[in-house]
């Protein structure tokens, strides 16, 4: 069952039953898109895990890691020794293949959300699952890796966002993704109100966005690359300590402004295929809007991460990050 939940949750197949058995615990198919393993006995280093994907429909690769990794727990090669909640986010986008249907699920995780619609709701649904669920488990440490793939292509193909919050980034955190293969850390300078920051925030969990390489369709990407990624998730499956490697192979960055379309005149004053982290010296104009005005690099160098001037008016259309010291 588990290796066609991901075909069933996108083609709306109801199933034949919502829970079962698996080697090592069971499962429960809480709603469309939601899937929570229960192991029959936890091992102590076990953390309560949600793994995401599917947060914009477009991004498939991730998809296609956690089909692979929920294939080898059904077939018996991955014994599941931790709780984990398996999470696809915008169903209805990942079947158009679209970012997004009517607006960007990823700036809507927050309590006092009162917009309405497709991806409101579906926010709402996904909170009330990551409270329930950490909820069931209160004596573990908390964990959510959500996984993406970028827009465009990046000096650092593989990084990760850690979201802007008061819970403070646990050390093995660090040897974990250098290991993992992550290439690069930007330290968010703000709340977000992205998927990760909301379990991070509301929950203190140890939490990230994990931006592993570009867009492609199903189908169309290159998993070698992944397969560290794949060990980690499979590692805190099975409940085991992950292997860990010096963070000082990753590049770490500091976000130091961000630019915001305020007005339908915004345009960004760099080509729409710059890479992410693209570095801009000072006195380079790197956006115009009509309300707004110019916005000019002063001081050190910056670079931009995430551009994108089609985003909604008032939305962010890139951040500008500065480099930083490796924690510790």
């Amino acid at each position: 069952m588990l290796s066609e939940w991901i075909e069933h949750s996108l083609e709306d197949i109801s199933p034949r039953s919502r829970s079962g058995r698996l080697r090592g615990g069971t499962y429960t198919l809480h709603a469309p898109g939601i899937l929570e393993l229960t192991p029959s006995e936890c091992r102590k280093t076990a953390h309560a895990c949600v793994v995401s994907a599917g947060i914009h429909g477009n991004e498939t690769a991730p998809i296609e890691l956690l089909g692979d990794c929920l294939a080898r727990i059904e077939a018996g090669m991955l014994p599941l020794g931790a709780p984990a909640l398996i999470i696809l986010g915008n169903l209805e986008a990942i079947r158009r293949a679209e970012r997004y249907v009517t607006t960007n699920l990823n700036r809507l995780f927050r309590r006092d959300l009162d917009e309405t619609g497709l991806e409101p709701d579906r926010a709402r649904q996904l909170m009330d699952a990551v409270d329930a669920f950490y909820a069931r488990h209160p004596g573990r440490e908390r964990l959510h890796y959500d996984l993406h793939t970028a827009i465009r292509d990046s000096r650092f193909p593989r990084f990760a966002v850690e979201p802007f919050a008061d819970a403070a980034t646990r050390p093995e955190q660090w040897r974990w993704l250098a290991e993992a293969n992550i290439q690069a850390v930007l330290h968010q300078h703000q709340h977000s109100w992205t998927f990760s920051h909301y379990s991070k925030h509301y929950h203190q969990a140890q939490a990230f966005t994990l931006e592993l390489g570009r867009v492609n369709p199903f189908g169309h990407n290159d998993l070698i690359p992944l397969v560290p990624m794949a060990r980690l998730i499979e590692a805190l499956l099975e409940g085991r300590e992950p292997r860990g490697a010096d963070p000082a192979r990753m590049v770490f960055f500091r976000v130091a402004h961000e630019l915001r379309r305020h007005s339908a005149d915004f345009r960004l004053c760099f080509p729409d295929d710059t890479p992410n982290f693209t570095e801009f010296a000072p006195g380079s104009r790197l956006a115009e809007d009509a309300e707004a005005g110019p916005f000019t690099v002063e001081g050190e160098p910056l670079s931009v991460v995430f551009p994108n001037a089609e985003v909604e008016l008032g939305a962010r259309a890139a951040l500008l990050a500065r480099p930083a010291s490796p924690p510790g």
